[in-house]
């Protein structure tokens, strides 16, 4: 057992800077499922480690999808691993032989949670989840089935279950981006609108998007070149507005 802040300490330089000088790197299995149950920030970071051991020296984790299914809480789109998370995550989810059960549960879990989520982290997302339907086909059912925006009542998913086979998800559909459509960010409501056309086979590429702040969204907002819009339809008569009132007796606006 190690304190939290001293886990992530080790974690966060783990994957660079001891697994490629180990003679053997299988040494830091248990190590490293072990942080990977903990939950939170240290599960988080121990995903750099554990990708290594899966991808180059063939780690086994029977339940690895559904502990990081699980991992998918409205903390996700704050956090400030928040950039190396959905960058694994998207390498996670890159291969094409992933059940489609599984996918579309990442696909409704995450846009369940985008309903609170900020719009610097909208803009990433939204384009995740199109690359996701681009490699899984399978799940566009979730797109094209009708459902009430914002219906909750009715929609089959189960949220609170943690295992992705049962949470029904591909007899769900997608309302909770049909409602960012009306999201009051122009551009996520962009974002969003893709949906309702045929998306194109190319991938949308997010390594841009995975460290956009909220500064960085005002500051370019800030920079547009501002239109001038009217105000006032009605021309001001009287100190405050009103025609009649005892202010307009006495105060005149010339």
């Amino acid at each position: 057992q190690l304190p939290p802040g001293l886990y992530k300490k080790v974690l966060v330089i783990l994957h660079d800077s001891v697994l490629p000088y180990m003679n053997e790197p299988t040494l830091m299995m248990d190590f490293l499922t072990v942080a990977y149950g903990i939950g939170g920030a240290i599960s988080l970071l121990a995903l750099n480690g554990l990708f290594i051991l899966i991808h180059q020296h063939n780690l086994e984790y029977p339940d690895f999808y559904k502990k990081l299914y699980n991992l998918l809480d409205p903390s996700i789109y704050h956090v400030k691993y928040r950039a190396r998370f959905f960058h694994l995550t998207d390498l996670f989810l890159s291969s094409s032989h992933l059940p489609a059960y599984l996918v579309a549960a990442f696909i409704k879990r995450l846009s369940r949670l985008a309903l609170t989520a900020p719009p610097e982290s909208l803009l990433m997302i939204i384009p995740f989840i199109c690359n996701l339907f681009r490699r899984h086909p399978a799940c566009k059912v979730l797109v094209h089935r009708p459902g009430e925006p914002g219906d909750m009542s009715e929609d089959p998913y189960i949220m609170e279950e943690e295992e992705p086979s049962e949470s029904r998800a591909l007899e769900s559909s997608l309302w909770e981006i049909q409602s960012l459509q009306n999201h009051y960010h122009p551009d996520v409501a962009k974002a969003a609108a893709v949906l309702n056309q045929s998306l194109s086979e190319m991938e949308d590429d997010i390594s841009g998007l995975l460290e956009l702040s909220g500064y960085e969204l005002f500051d370019k907002e800030v920079k547009k070149n501002a239109v001038d819009v009217p105000l006032e339809f009605e021309q001001i008569r009287g100190l405050f507005g009103k025609k009649n009132d005892i202010f307009a007796e006495h105060f005149s606006l010339d």
